[in-house]
């Protein structure tokens, strides 16, 4: 088959597989399933996801470069919302279900359902503590 031949835009392609790189991480699925209920600001997808804000703040430059979230700034604080992802989400939960739990066609209620489960089941990551500067570069040691 040629190229004029294809049934499929290559362009289109390249957008689709960089929305599915975007939500292909965990932390990234939780934040989106949070914000396409609800607008929240930074410090509050922080707190859900127990990350750092700078790390969330990456997360959703990412997630904004795909076209994901709008932020949205009122005074010092930056909210973001969720474009219409909810389908993308649910799709994607249901195709990771097992095998053996597929029937073909779910109900959207169970997609829904589905896709609320495994964002309860991506456990939250705790910070990390982080050893002083001193403490990396001077050991302790007896006198």
């Amino acid at each position: 088959m040629d190229a004029q031949g294809q049934s499929w835009d290559a362009a289109a392609a390249d957008r689709a597989v960089a929305v599915l790189k975007a939500v292909a991480d965990p932390s990234r699925y939780r934040l989106l399933w949070a914000l396409s209920q609800q607008e929240l600001p930074v410090s509050a997808l922080a707190e859900l996801l127990g990350a750092h804000v700078a790390a969330t703040s990456q997360h959703l430059a990412k997630l904004r470069a795909a076209g994901l979230v709008v932020p949205r700034r009122e005074g010092t604080r930056i909210y973001y919302r969720a474009t219409d992802v909810r389908g993308l989400l649910e799709e994607a939960a249901l195709v990771a279900q097992p095998a053996a739990g597929r029937t073909g066609a779910a109900p959207a209620d169970s997609a829904e359902a589905v896709a609320e489960a495994a964002v309860e089941h991506v456990p939250a990551r705790a910070p990390r503590a982080r050893a002083g500067r001193a403490a990396r570069r001077h050991p302790a040691t007896e006198h």
